[in-house]
């Protein structure tokens, strides 16, 4: 059980990564993917996508927040223009070039979780978009929420909400409405 978990939680990581879509079935096999296998069904399922699988605003991650500084300043910090980065087709600002270089080494690890929306609401099933102020690094991953409110709601029983979110990523992508 603990190798399939651990299965899944890769898989889960490196498609998310991808902006991908339609994981959960391929997440529900007793064995993973093969990798051809899973590079088609990501590029079939990203065409397929309602919303874009990284939340934005003027096509800025983050409303313009340095996602590095979440994690090395525990605090929230304003990007700027001249320190920006494009990745999986969005553009990320940091406070300084440290930040957006550490980003570009690793975007995976700094990138929040379930595209940047809030994750409450993905628990939920939701979709939902995010403040920058409204945000946890747990386990070494960023957790955007929708508000103050929807915060504190996160912050009761969150491992349980994490599974529930996992399981909903990233087919709530494909939700109707985007909660704003």
């Amino acid at each position: 059980m603990i190798k399939i978990m651990n299965v899944k939680y890769l898989a889960t990581l490196f498609l998310t990564s991808l902006l991908t879509v339609g994981l959960g079935d391929s997440l529900s096999a007793s064995t993973p993917t093969p990798a051809s296998d899973t590079s088609q069904t990501v590029a079939q399922s990203v065409a397929t996508t309602r919303h874009p699988a990284v939340y934005t605003e003027n096509g800025i991650a983050l409303d313009g927040q340095d996602v590095v500084a979440y994690f090395v300043q525990n605090a929230l910090v304003e990007g700027k223009q001249e320190f920006s980065y494009t990745w999986n087709g969005v553009r990320w600002l940091f406070s300084n070039a440290a930040h957006r270089d550490l980003f570009a080494q690793n975007p995976e690890q700094y990138a929040p979780q379930y595209g940047g929306y809030c994750a409450k609401a993905a628990a939920g099933g939701v979709l939902a978009t995010t403040v920058p102020t409204a945000w946890e690094v747990r386990d070494g991953k960023l957790y955007l929420n929708y508000s103050a409110q929807a915060q504190n709601e996160w912050r009761q029983d969150t491992a349980t909400k994490i599974v529930k979110a996992n399981a909903n990523w990233p087919k709530i992508l494909n939700n109707d409405v985007i909660k704003r």
